[in-house]
């Protein structure tokens, strides 16, 4: 995936903006799931480049706390467990919530940075690639679902992730909507 630099005028360039290919109009399943869940990725990422630290931070519409930055964070997070903790059975607990604090993820810390969100989201997405690289949809996790405790396909998890993400998108949208007045990233 090539990447290149943001400049929006007025705001402070804090990531650089992949970009964003969208899926093919014929291709195999697996293409196809892949295609789609790696679209949803770099939209989330749009979203939210060229932002400041302030913009980022800026939540939704009150009583919400979301966040650009809390997406990023829950979604990091979201894909380690359905891809290491799920699928391959990592012994990987959350980054950025606990039994303690369950909306960690969406109610951080102060000192809770940018950077480091982004680099556990960009962590957490090679690791996902690098778990099912070669694998077929048909296989099955190592580790049970959260709830169920029964297996999950590599293809019920790839149809999850894109949901996921285009759930939070959604948000994202009208978060940077909120920020900026940018529609249509």
């Amino acid at each position: 995936m090539a990447w290149r630099p943001v400049r929006l005028p007025g705001k402070m360039t804090s990531m650089t903006e992949p970009e964003r290919r969208k899926p093919p109009h014929i291709a195999d399943e697996p293409t196809a799931l892949e295609a789609f869940l790696e679209f949803q990725r770099a939209t989330l990422e749009q979203k939210c480049a060229g932002l400041d630290e302030a913009g980022l931070r800026t939540a939704s519409v009150p009583p919400s706390t979301m966040t650009l930055l809390g997406l990023v964070r829950h979604l990091a997070d979201v894909e380690r467990h359905w891809y290491r903790r799920v699928f391959a059975g990592e012994d990987a607990p959350p980054r950025f919530y606990d039994d303690e604090n369950l909306e960690g993820d969406f109610e951080f810390p102060a000192e809770a940075t940018w950077e480091e969100a982004l680099a556990a989201w960009r962590e957490e997405v090679a690791a996902a690639r690098a778990a099912v690289r070669g694998r077929s949809l048909e296989e099955l996790s190592a580790a049970g679902h959260h709830k169920t405790g029964q297996p999950v396909g590599l293809r019920w998890i790839h149809l999850h992730m894109i949901e996921e993400y285009a759930r939070h998108n959604g948000h994202a949208d009208l978060i940077r909507e909120r920020v900026d007045g940018a529609t249509g990233v």
